[in-house]
């Protein structure tokens, strides 16, 4: 078979196409100390230069401007504030990070945006998580409204990066599992935010769900939402490779353990999980990935010899 572009890789992937190889992404975290231009040369270091990957993914790395556990009190959320993404700082760093990544990768890397849901944020904003949950049953409508607020602004934040260049967005949700709440009120406080926020990647063509978690996800309760690839632990949390096949035909992420073999080896260990997960999917509508982000001081030899796995990989035609 002729050898693809990443782009054109990645694209038959999401169509359940034959690929030349698996698409292949791993990464985990940077510190660009605020600034937009330096996670973008650290991006492309690891994701293009270093590992060849066939995806670069900006991390979260640029913090949302609120502190994180400061909301102690119910009147805190009246805190939370519109952001203009155009004229703020923080949309300011974003811009440049996606235009210079852009411009240092080219047109043919596929890019996207890693963002946390409304919730999510939400979540990191409370001195303690399940404040979250206190406030809303007490007094739902403080609680909503700082959603909604959270939503518009990451819907706006999608809608600007992938105007600049950003192929789609990694939109990633936490609480989205039993060990942090009920199904129901995972249905009032998340995906309606969720769903909101994600009207900005109506111009992405690679959109990625992450629903992250260790146990217990509610991963059906988000199989209709509009995104192109569904990306979760799947090694660790369930469900696997194959038992998610059979509720979605769209794109899977996984395939490696992130604390597993892909952080310590050894070689054959990382061979035995990327021939098992093209043998779970038939090597149709995968992305090899890691489940999660890798610990940041994970030895890269053994990110280098997971990238020369894919190489030798025999995807069925």
């Amino acid at each position: 078979m002729t050898t693809l572009t990443k782009r054109e890789r990645v694209q038959a992937a999401l169509a359940g196409q034959a690929v030349d190889r698996p698409p292949v992404c791993f990464w985990h975290h940077f510190r660009p100390h605020g600034s937009g231009y330096r996670l973008a040369e650290l991006t492309f270091e690891f994701f293009v230069r270093r590992f060849d990957l066939d995806i670069a993914k900006l991390m979260p790395d640029l913090r949302y401007p609120f502190p994180r556990r400061c909301i102690a009190d119910l009147e805190d959320w009246y805190l939370v504030d519109t952001i203009d993404f155009r004229r703020s700082r923080y949309g300011g760093e974003w811009l440049r990070a996606v235009r210079r990544l852009r411009q240092l990768a080219g047109p043919d890397v596929p890019i996207v945006v890693t963002v946390f849901s409304p919730l999510t944020q939400a979540l990191y904003f409370a001195a303690r998580p399940e404040l979250v949950l206190q406030h809303a049953a007490e007094h739902p409508a403080v609680v909503h409204g700082a959603l909604a607020v959270l939503a518009e602004n990451i819907r706006r934040q999608i809608e600007v990066t992938i105007e600049a260049g950003a192929d789609g967005v990694f939109f990633a949700l936490q609480g989205c599992t039993a060990a942090v709440m009920s199904r129901e009120r995972y249905r009032e406080l998340g995906r309606p935010y969720d769903l909101l926020a994600l009207g900005g990647a109506a111009d992405g063509w690679l959109n990625v769900l992450h629903v992250h978690g260790d146990r217990e996800l509610f991963f059906d309760e988000v199989l209709d939402y509009p995104v192109q690839v569904f990306s979760w632990s799947d090694r660790r949390a369930g469900p696997s490779l194959r038992e998610a096949r059979q509720h979605t035909q769209k794109c899977l992420m996984g395939g490696w353990d992130e604390f597993g073999p892909l952080v310590h080896g050894p070689l054959e260990a990382i061979r035995a999980e990327a021939r098992d997960a093209i043998e779970q999917t038939n090597g149709r509508g995968l992305i090899l990935a890691n489940g999660c982000s890798v610990p940041d001081d994970t030895d890269e030899r053994w990110l280098a010899a997971a990238r020369q796995v894919v190489e030798e990989l025999m995807v069925p035609r």
